[in-house]
């Protein structure tokens, strides 16, 4: 199959690009470079614009009639850095994925799996998530995505487009040949922040949230391997009219999780443990946008997708250590 991918030059989506080449099929990249660097394409078919450039997905489709899907990961993805910038998030996020879904149909190619997220999800005692459950999106970034959401599943009913909305919980790791890992030079991604204060690349790792609900009073998260999650946009791919008949449904979502809760004084003890030694740990108070959080019930992605998690949080610990080794070899820097 050949696979149309959104923001294929970023973490996420050059993992999953690696992912779909490994099961035979070919990707097709469409990013901007607005965050992800050129380097992590490779030799893969690459096309540089906007996803809201509809003379450039004409030219993409007129070169490659036989696109399968696409996998639309293209966004802004920082939740502080939404609060700042609600219309750059709003602009990017919404109204260009709109034209992208609009022209997509236009095209012929209706088949879209979306990368969505838990940060939908309103707080629940016990903080294990169904995809039924309320949603309350806590920060621009969030409401961002459930909009996107809601365009598929309206657009679903009302054109022949077809939505399979996958709602990630918390990505970490590299790509286990390391070819593509954490790229930004201060990341945000809270393993990221935990690799930088382990080389003594920052003073220390900062826990923002020490009075949450919680069992030790830190964020709970899903941390899932990010090679898993490639995976699965793999089985969305192959299996995308089998989800949808089952699901009987013009569009479905899916959770994307290990279904475990890990705070993140639990991940600081699980990273100190494959890391050999102490890491320097101070606290703060939550960020901007922050949550609880939230871990996810995978039943439907084990259903739907015949998808389950088949590395642990150790093995992602130790790619994303590996990969802080090996990334100033591939983008220059530390």
């Amino acid at each position: 199959m050949k696979v149309l991918v959104t923001g294929g030059a970023g973490y996420i989506g050059s993992i999953t690009a690696r992912a779909l080449e490994q099961a035979g099929h070919t990707p097709v990249i469409l990013d901007s470079l607005l965050n992800g660097p050129r380097v992590f394409v490779g030799e893969r078919i690459f096309y540089e614009g906007d996803i809201a450039d509809r003379a450039l997905l004409s030219r993409i489709v007129e070169e490659h009639p036989d696109l399968d899907a696409t996998i639309h990961m293209a966004a802004r993805i920082v939740v502080p850095e939404s609060v700042e910038q609600p219309y750059e998030y709003y602009r990017d996020n919404v109204a260009k994925s709109l034209e992208l879904f609009d022209q997509l149909v236009a095209l012929g190619k209706p088949r879209v799996i979306f990368s969505s997220s838990a940060s939908l999800y309103a707080p629940k005692e016990g903080f294990e998530v169904v995809e039924s459950d309320v949603l309350d999106p806590s920060s621009p970034y969030a409401r961002t995505k459930r909009m996107m959401e809601q365009i598929l599943i309206d657009m679903a009913a009302a054109t022949d487009l077809r939505a399979i909305i996958l709602r990630y919980f918390n990505p970490i790791g590299a790509d286990p040949d390391l070819t593509a890992g954490i790229y930004a030079k201060e990341p945000t991604h809270v393993l990221g922040q935990l690799v930088l204060a382990a080389r003594g690349l920052k003073d220390s790792f900062t826990i923002t949230g020490t009075d949450w609900e919680t069992r030790d009073g830190t964020g709970i998260r899903d941390y899932i391997h990010v090679w898993d999650l490639a995976r699965a946009h793999v089985s969305a791919v192959e299996k995308f009219n089998e989800v949808l008949a089952k699901s009987q449904e013009p569009s479905a979502v899916i959770n994307l999780g290990t279904g475990d809760g890990v705070t993140v004084r639990e991940l600081v003890a699980a990273f100190e443990a494959v890391f050999g030694k102490a890491v320097p740990v101070s606290e703060a108070p939550p960020r901007p946008g922050d949550v609880a959080g939230a871990f996810a019930n995978a039943d439907r992605a084990a259903e739907l997708l015949d998808w389950r998690t088949e590395l642990t949080i150790q093995d992602a610990i130790a790619s994303a250590l590996a990969w802080g080794e090996k990334r100033q070899e591939i983008l220059g820097y530390e």
